[in-house]
């Protein structure tokens, strides 16, 4: 059986630049590589072995926050502890617009945007459930429950 990790997700950004200094900035991603180019590409390391790479896009949409639209639509951060995480990030500028919200397979969930309104969430699981959902439930529940 072939064994899969995932190593860093893609995000095309209407300012690479920018974007990079708020990963870094916000939630403390560290700088890998850059291929020196303009606009640049860059490999963002994040806690827990994840990588994202932010390059420059050739188009956007007026909402980048759109959780219905298909393709892939949110980034996911694990935290110990929503409320010690979403203190932090309040600390960094980051404007919550939602409360918290139960995460489908148990634990608890809250969206916020990046620089550019990518969506993202802090989740928190209790022990017991390790994140490891059946493929029926495994969507979480803003994209059911919130259009």
């Amino acid at each position: 059986m072939m064994q899969l990790a995932v190593e860093h997700i893609g995000l095309a950004a209407r300012n690479p630049i920018a974007l990079r200094q708020w990963y870094a900035a916000v939630l403390g991603a560290r700088e890998v590589f850059t291929d020196g180019k303009t606009p640049p590409a860059f490999l963002l390391a994040l806690g827990g072995g994840l990588m994202i790479e932010i390059y420059p896009a050739d188009s956007a949409r007026a909402q980048p926050g759109d959780n219905r639209l298909a393709g892939w639509r949110h980034l996911a951060l694990r935290v110990d502890s929503i409320e010690v995480a979403r203190e932090a990030l309040i600390r960094q500028g980051v404007i919550f617009e939602e409360s918290i919200q139960p995460a489908g397979g148990g634990g608890r969930v809250l969206f916020f945007k990046d620089g550019e309104g990518n969506l993202l969430h802090l989740v928190e699981r209790s022990a017991g459930s390790g994140g490891r959902l059946p493929p029926s439930t495994a969507g979480g529940t803003r994209a059911a429950a919130h259009g």
